[in-house]
């Protein structure tokens, strides 16, 4: 990674996390049988993980389409945000508290639930911070983050950890405090993927030294599938619809709805090269309601139609179309990628 592409993504990371420090940790390990689901509620204050160590899973919460993680996967509530854990998307669940009473700081424990089918086990924990020391910025992050297989695999030191994680249960001096800092590790590492994905503008150093910019491009880069405008946007960053226009065209060059829309189509023509999600389902995961109005303005970035563009991608590289197809229909807050060798950015909410 280049020098300052590197500064630029530590600079963000900073600001996203800065000056966050985790006050404790909980963290379960399930046992699940179908059929099973599980309510979580809103953890106050507490950062959410859930890793999938066996089989897979569905996330739901109110409001958003549900997201299907599968062995290996890693999702990150970054705000623990309240949601449901099952076997189905439509499955009822148990309330968590009913389940795990005492989820307090420095606890640990076990939960086996449901039947006598398919069997799944998570990794689950809370990460404890001092709401007083939140940035802004980070609180514009998406309800979810998620990581595939392939994207955690492609991080190794945020593989060893949550290998460490997963079969290290021993106790021992310190253990405590230790699992404190491999945790703080862990969360700051899941994050790394998704900001790469803002370091091929060279805008976003500048851009981080003003707060209200700052937090409409971590928006746009995170939660581009979402309808903004430019009066929602200046709104979300507490600005003047007049105001936030004139300041992001001074420090980006050029408009939010240009910016929204080259993230877009950024988006659009990763997820037509490296999956096999078909090309009338495109137009919905990168923010378009319209099919014909995301084909123009494909066509017009691009030159070539989406269907043209990924013919040519597969001739150029070799590509064959993946066994099976698309991983799956569902519209996943922010996912890193199942195909290819390196980590990529998909934001849907």
């Amino acid at each position: 990674m280049p020098v300052q592409v590197a500064d630029q993504e530590n600079d963000l990371l900073g600001e996203l996390l800065r000056p966050i420090r985790l006050t404790g940790v909980f963290q379960s390990h399930w046992l699940l049988n179908s059929p099973w689901s599980i309510e979580g509620d809103s953890e106050s204050d507490c950062v959410v993980l859930h890793y999938v160590i066996e089989g897979s899973c569905w996330i739901g919460t109110e409001g958003a389409r549900p997201v299907l993680l599968r062995e290996g996967d890693l999702a990150v509530f970054p705000t623990g945000r309240s949601h449901r854990v099952s076997d189905r998307p439509d499955r009822r669940g148990v309330p968590l508290r009913t389940l795990l009473a005492d989820r307090s700081p420095g606890t640990s424990s076990q939960l086996a639930l449901g039947g006598e089918g398919e069997q799944t086990r998570i990794l689950c924990a809370g990460l404890y911070y001092d709401a007083n020391t939140v940035s802004s910025l980070y609180h514009a992050l998406p309800w979810i983050l998620t990581l595939e297989r392939e994207a955690v695999e492609a991080e190794p030191l945020l593989r060893d950890i949550i290998h460490q994680l997963v079969t290290d249960r021993d106790g021992g001096p310190g253990a405590r405090l230790i699992t404190l800092r491999i945790f703080e590790v862990f969360f700051i590492l899941s994050l790394h993927p998704l900001l790469r994905g803002m370091m091929d503008r060279p805008e976003v150093l500048t851009a981080l030294k003003d707060p209200a910019i700052s937090k409409a491009l971590l928006i746009m880069y995170t939660r581009f599938v979402e309808p903004w405008t430019i009066e929602s946007l200046a709104r979300e960053v507490g600005m003047s619809r007049s105001a936030f226009a004139a300041s992001f065209r001074e420090i980006v060059g050029e408009s939010p709805s240009s910016h929204l829309i080259l993230r877009r189509m950024r988006e659009s023509a990763r997820l037509l090269a490296e999956s096999d999600i078909p090309l009338g389902a495109i137009p919905q995961k990168v923010g378009y309601k319209s099919a014909v109005g995301f084909h123009i303005a494909f066509r017009k970035r691009f030159g070539i139609t989406p269907g043209e563009y990924r013919q040519c991608f597969r001739r150029a590289t070799g590509k064959a179309p993946t066994e099976g197809g698309a991983r799956d229909g569902t519209v996943r807050s922010t996912t890193l990628g199942r195909e290819g060798s390196a980590p990529r950015v998909s934001t849907g909410l």
